[in-house]
Formats: structure tokens, sequence, C-alpha cells
């Protein structure tokens, strides 16, 4: 069975796995009836998850033969007609207009490439210049708004981490995309995706969380979730790793993001982990840029109808999933130009979206799960064992201006939209407050 998630959406419910999710501390609050946590700045987060790029390498010419060697019956496709490189040209074409349109998210660089090479050493078929400015476009343009992620090591075949070199045998159980990765132990886990992120590490690359290759650990998530605690904070001392593992296209279906683990929430050490969930498929331009997508799966031309709509909608983070080689799509940009589409057709509809990285969202919702709110008489009292910037409250029944335990007083907005950091808006319920939440304890009188 190909559990790979360009095909398969995993339901926890029917797994048989037990997470360990946070209490939500939103029940005290509606007990209180007077606080409640929202979206920072009252927005809607959105955010692209980029799977399948690296330097140079295309992931899908490399990739396709060793799938095929596997599973002969499934994977046809012409890969020879495919370019063996997706150029830094198109790398920063897209960087650029992704900067000017305010586009964040989550951008892999798979660290072994389909075993074509190593992006912390050199990569057969390119010089050791280009590599190194390969990584450079990716420093100097990528990494201001997305956060870079392994996708596992090799995304292909698995690799001994003892040796570096794969297994010998080309089976399920030997790729990282099936099955070797069902029955692993947390540490197990742990220790090869440390490998992971010690070659981008190496590369001079930050990171603070791992994305799975096809369905890496489907089966096996509570150990996923320690091992990406475990290896995301041994390699780089990450505060809140992430990782991304599930998308859930069902409508109606929940995509908020799942804080789990925590502990040690009242020492000097923190932990936990959050696992980012995409609320697409790749509608773009397939996994191996054969396939084009619909810009109205997304949004429709009417703007009333499609899957990012659903989700907006209800207010949690909206998050989009797609695969570099479709976002190329063979020279012709055809995932791109629909990305393009998507976001003139959101902006076109909305005015109250915050594009965000991952690892952003995921301290947001770590905060927004994890902090403790209390209130005595006209003192809210916050316990955080994480900050998080632009942390928005909604409180009932208040008509004096907030003032933080500093003694700056929060400044009147005219409206919802002009939120910012360390301003309230009033209205004829009570007031919504926004602010940087700081680690510890923060009193704001009311």
């Amino acid at each position: 069975m190909n559990y790979n998630r360009r095909s398969f959406v995993k339901t926890i419910s029917k797994s048989g796995i037990a997470l360990t999710l946070t209490p939500h501390f939103d029940l005290l609050n509606e007990k209180a009836g007077r606080v409640k946590v929202l979206n920072p700045k009252n927005r809607v987060p959105i955010s692209f998850i980029i799977d399948d790029s690296t330097c140079l390498v295309n992931m899908a010419y490399f990739g396709i033969p060793q799938f095929g060697e596997v599973f002969p019956d499934k994977y046809k496709q012409d890969w020879r007609k495919l370019p063996r490189e997706i150029p830094d040209s198109f790398v920063r074409e897209f960087a650029e207009w992704s900067q000017d349109n305010g586009v964040k998210g989550k951008y892999s660089i798979v660290p072994y490439p389909a075993c074509t090479g190593w992006v912390n050493r050199f990569i057969p078929g390119w010089t050791e210049r280009e590599l190194k400015e390969s990584l450079d476009l990716v420093r100097e343009m990528i990494l201001p708004n997305w956060d870079i992620h392994p996708e596992m090591i090799s995304h292909t075949r698995v690799i001994d981490i003892k040796t570096g070199k794969p297994f010998e045998t080309a089976s399920p159980n030997f790729m990282e995309n099936w099955e070797w990765s069902q029955n692993k132990s947390a540490d197990e886990l742990a220790a090869y995706q440390a490998f992971a992120l010690n070659i981008l590490k190496e590369a001079g690359l930050p990171c603070e969380g791992v994305t799975t290759p096809g369905g890496y650990g489907n089966r096996n998530q509570n150990n996923l979730a320690l091992g990406t605690l475990e290896s995301v904070r041994d390699v780089y001392g990450a505060e809140i790793p992430h990782y991304f593992r599930n998308l859930y296209t069902e409508k109606g279906k929940s995509v908020a993001p799942e804080v789990l683990h925590p502990s040690d929430l009242d020492g000097p050490d923190p932990k936990c982990v959050v696992s980012i969930n995409g609320c697409t498929g790749d509608w773009f331009g397939g996994w191996d840029g054969l396939v084009p997508g619909n810009v109205d799966k997304f949004i429709t031309e009417d703007l009333k109808t499609g899957r990012m709509v659903d989700v907006i909608d209800s207010g949690e983070p909206a998050v989009m999933v797609c695969h570099w080689p479709g976002i190329y799509y063979n020279g012709d940009k055809v995932g791109f130009n629909i990305f393009k589409k998507v976001v003139h057709r959101l902006n076109q509809k909305y005015d109250h979206l915050i594009w965000m990285k991952l690892s952003e969202i995921s301290r947001y919702w770590a905060a927004k799960e994890l902090t403790s709110i209390t209130i005595n008489n006209n003192t809210i009292k916050l316990k955080a064992p994480f900050s998080a910037p632009d942390f928005t409250l909604k409180i009932e029944n208040t008509l004096k201006t907030p003032i933080l335990q500093n003694g700056i007083p929060l400044e009147r907005v005219s409206s919802l939209k002009d939120l910012k950091a360390n301003s309230f808006y009033p209205d004829e319920n009570g007031a919504v407050l926004c602010f940087n939440l700081e680690k510890g304890e923060t009193e704001i009188s009311i």
C-alpha cells in the first residue's frame, strides 16, 4: 500500500495512535466569561508549504526511477523527459515575487536529494561554485520569509546513518516514504532526523522543524512528535520545534495546529512540539510537474467557494501545500502561475489575513494553548511558558484603557484592522487587546 501524503490523508481517530494533547485554557476563560484568546491581531494566518525543494536538483527527475524500482506498476512517468535541474534563476524569480506580495511559509532543503550528493559538501553534476551560489541564494532570498526544513535525508532511499550509504535493499521497508519509519522508536526517529538536521546545520542553514517525506511516520505519529522534539532541540536548540506531516482537505475538518507533549511549563526550560496541518492538496502542478492544477479548488473566480474560503472563514490557519517540481512545472511555471492567481483572489476577497512562517504559527499556538489566564478584580494575569508577538485577547465588559504592568497604556485604535502590538480596540461588549506576550508573568489592568 502506498502511504504517500500526495494521495493519503490521515485521520487520527482511525489510527489507534494516542497523542498527548494539551489543555486549552479558553475553557477557564469561558467559565470566567470575560477573556478569549484570538488569532494574532485578530487576523487569519495563512502560509505556503513547499515540499520537494532543494538546491539545484529536480527531485522528480531523480526520485521517480527510485520509486519505480519499488513500485514498477505505479511510477511509469517518463522521467527522462523532465529537466534534471530547477534553476536558481527560478528560485530568485519566485522569491522576489513572494517578497513583493508578503508571502511566507516553509521551504524544504532535502539534505541528500534523491541520493545525488550532499548539500553541505558537493552534488555531482554541479560545480562547487554552483552549489555555494545556490545556498547563498537560499540564505539571501528565502530565509527572511521562509522556514527551512529537511525532508528527512534523501526523500527516497533510507540511509544507514552509521555509514552514510543507502541500505542495499530497494523495498518499501527501506524507503523514507513508506514502511521504514512506521515501527521505529522515538529515539530511533530522533537519531535519523538529527542526521538530516546536522547536514543543514553544516550547510549554514537555520532550522526549527522538519517535514516528513510522503508517508514517513504516518502510522507512528506519537514517536514522530517525540523524535522531532528531541532532534530539533538537540541539533539547533530550537525553543518550539514543529513539523509538517498531515494535511486535511475535507470540509469541516479542523486544521488547527496541534500542540503536543508539553512539559516543564513552570520551569526555566518548558517544552512542547507543534504539528502544523496543511489544508489543501497539491492543486498547483503535482509532485512531479506533470499534472496541472486548478485555481478554483482554492478559491473560485467569484470568490465565493473553495477550500481556502472554507478554512479562512472558519478562522483557522489556512496552510496551502505544494511540491516544488510542480511549481516550476518543467519551465512552464504552471504551478507558480496558479499560486499567483490564488494570492490575487485571496487579496480581492479578504482584508484580514496575515502571512506567517510555520515557526511563527507554532509559537503563537503554543502560547495560545499553554498560557494560563486568570482574572482578579480588574486585573488579567497571564502566565506564559513561551513568548509570542501580537498576542490578542478579547475582553468582555470593560470600558477602561488597558494598562500593561510596565505602566504603559495601550493605544486606542479606531478599527480592528488597525490592531498592532500595544493597542486595543473598544466595542460595545468590551475590547480587543493586542500586545507582545513575554515569557513568564504578565499583568494587565482593565
